[in-house]
């Protein structure tokens, strides 16, 4: 259990000072006025394994946040205070942090902030995005329904995120497999073999040799060559990432990669309409919700095509002349918008698009899964074949060695 300190007002006008055990601050709270006093929230500082410092750094699983703000939807809508909301899913939460988050902002709340601004507290539990439609949400009296937009978009973008991950997961699972298997033979199998093979004494099949070779040259010291060539890849890799420039050219490499670049770019597309389409519709102004968008494209160069807009737009220009000009984006989306943007009905023809590209990634995801099995099956076969193939050709050939 945290310790508090506090300072609060008695009836009398004087201030007390002090600390207490309480589980959140909302029990601060409580157990304080059960004394008499009325707590500042400003004042409060917390100790021990839960301080508050520690918990703005810390992120909540998208799961959490996704029941979190679809429960908090139901009771917003059903009526409930949003502090007395907040007090019940504070108590609920799965996580002790959570837990602290929650009660921490009804606490805020309490003290004369906005939901919105006691969100901004969390930045990394409650994103941009977040917090910009709890505001408009705010703005216009629609909380409840926007937090039930917002429930709906961190619903799609996590089913979009295990597509993705399911469609890499796979060759990358069965891929290591290989690796393993292939290793465990040379390693660990072909040296038996080469004992056999000296004592038959006889020439052995290049395709042998070269085995023997590559499972000495594995076993020896010179293995710490590779690893660390390995070793200097992955640190090069993560420097250059770190830099702007790095990072701009390799997530334009990415969209250069066969088959998965294309991917990449219709998930890039499909979050782009989705995330605006959502935006837009709870009352964000476009150039803000652009700002928005670009900080949660997932690639550098998305995210260029983004801002640039963003400016095209600020100077006067329409949405789908620099979508159009990046090149980024399929001339189907830039003129759907363009359509959009005439008729005034950009929100939903944005959704449109999210809807059709979200098809098309499930679409190129499933085919990838079905085709990628057969290759890697093949794959493996091929690789433990020839090894097994490689060791066996002298066997065959025993009648002519003896």
């Amino acid at each position: 259990m945290p310790t508090y300190s506090y300072a609060a007002r008695a009836p009398n006008g004087k201030v007390q000072k002090g600390k207490l055990d309480a589980n959140s601050r909302s029990e601060l709270k409580e157990k304080l006025k059960s004394r008499g006093l009325t707590l500042d929230p400003a004042s409060i500082k917390e100790s021990g394994a839960s301080n508050i410092k520690k918990l703005t750094g810390q992120k909540v699983k998208s799961k959490e946040l996704l029941i979190f703000t679809r429960q908090l939807a139901v009771m917003v809508n059903a009526g409930l205070p949003l502090l007395q909301s907040l007090d019940i899913l504070a108590e609920q939460a799965e996580t002790e942090h959570f837990s602290h988050v929650i009660a921490d902002i009804a606490t805020n709340v309490e003290g004369g902030e906005t939901f919105s601004d006691a969100l901004l507290a969390y930045p990394r539990v409650f994103p941009e995005l977040y917090v910009s439609m709890v505001r408009s949400g705010e703005a216009s009296g629609e909380l409840d329904g926007v937090l039930i937009q917002l429930a709906d978009f961190l619903e799609a973008s996590a089913e979009l995120r295990r597509r993705v991950k399911g469609a890499m997961t796979y060759p990358v699972a069965a891929f290591s497999i290989i690796l393993l298997i292939s290793a465990g033979l040379i390693v660990f199998v072909v040296p038996q073999f080469e004992k056999i093979f000296s004592e038959m004494g006889a020439s052995l099949p290049a395709p042998t040799m070269l085995l023997i070779a590559v499972s000495n040259w594995l076993r020896s010291w010179k293995i710490l060559i590779l690893v660390g060539i390995g070793v200097a890849s992955v640190i090069g890799y993560r420097v250059y990432n770190s830099t702007e420039n790095g990072r701009f050219n390799i997530d334009s490499m990415k969209l250069r990669l066969p088959i998965f670049g294309m991917l990449m770019r219709k998930v890039a597309t499909s979050r782009f309409t989705g995330t605006l389409a959502t935006l837009t519709r709870s009352g964000v102004p476009i150039l803000q919700a652009l700002e928005i968008v670009e900080s949660t494209a997932g690639n550098r160069v998305f995210a260029k095509a983004v801002r640039d807009s963003a400016e095209g737009v600020r100077n006067g220009e329409s949405l789908a002349d620099p979508l159009a000009r990046s090149g980024e984006f399929p001339p189907m989306v830039t003129r759907m918008i363009a359509v959009g943007e005439k008729t005034g009905a950009l929100e939903p023809m944005l959704f449109k698009i999210a809807e059709f590209y979200d098809l098309e990634v499930k679409a190129m995801v499933d085919s990838l899964t079905s085709l990628l099995e057969p290759i890697l099956i093949v794959a493996m076969g091929i690789v433990v074949g020839g090894i097994i193939i490689a060791l066996f050709m002298p066997i065959m050939n025993l009648s002519t060695i003896i």
